[in-house]
C-alpha cells in the first residue's frame, strides 16, 4: 500500500491507498472518483479552474457512492456505464496542524474510487463544470493531469488490469 504526503492549501495531509472493497461509513466519504474507460482509453475532463482530471465529486444527500460517480461521470463527461469499486484513499489529517474540529471534513476520511466501463458516450455539451473531454491512452495521463502522483498511478494500474 502506497502512502504519500500532499500539500492541500497550506496543510500537509497523509494519503494512503486502501484496496478494501467494503465502503466506509457514508459520513466519512469526502468524495467519489472514477477511472472511466471506453475501448481501453481513459476519460479525462477539463474542469473549470482546475484543469484535466478524472470525473468525481461529492455525494448528494440521497445518493450512494456509486450513484454519485454515475451522476458526476454524466455531468462532467457525458458518459454512462457500469462501475466497479476499486477501493479508497484514506485521507488522514492526524499530522495536519491546520485541521480543527469545526472542519467540514473528518480527521480521517475517505475518497472512494471506481472503475467505469463506458457503454454510452453522449454528445458533449459543457453545461456543468467541465469545458471539454478527451479519451487518452492511460500511459499519457501525466501529460494532462498536473498533480498526478504515485498513489493515483497505483489506482489507475489496478483499474487498467480489471
Amino acid at each position: 500500500m502506497n502512502e504519500i504526503y500532499v500539500n492541500w492549501g497550506e496543510a500537509k495531509v497523509k494519503l494512503r491507498w486502501d484496496p478494501d472493497l467494503r465502503l466506509p461509513p457514508k459520513e466519512l466519504i469526502t468524495s467519489v472518483h472514477g477511472f472511466c474507460f471506453k475501448d481501453d482509453k481513459l476519460l479525462l475532463v477539463n474542469l473549470n479552474h482546475r484543469g484535466w482530471d478524472f470525473p468525481g465529486g461529492h455525494i448528494e444527500d440521497e445518493e450512494t457512492p456509486e450513484e454519485c460517480l454515475k451522476r458526476e461521470a454524466y455531468e462532467e463527461g457525458y458518459v454512462k456505464g457500469e462501475s466497479h469499486l476499486l477501493g479508497r484513499i484514506v485521507v488522514d489529517h492526524s499530522e495536519n496542524p491546520k485541521w480543527n474540529e469545526n472542519s467540514q471534513y473528518p480527521k480521517i476520511g475517505y475518497q472512494v474510487f471506481y472503475r467505469m466501463d463506458i457503454d454510452k458516450l453522449y454528445e458533449f455539451k459543457a453545461k456543468y463544470e467541465s469545458g471539454e473531454r478527451i479519451l487518452i491512452h492511460p500511459s499519457d495521463v501525466i501529460d494532462y493531469y498536473h498533480n498526478w502522483n504515485e498513489l493515483y498511478q497505483e489506482i489507475l494500474d489496478i483499474a487498467v488490469k480489471q
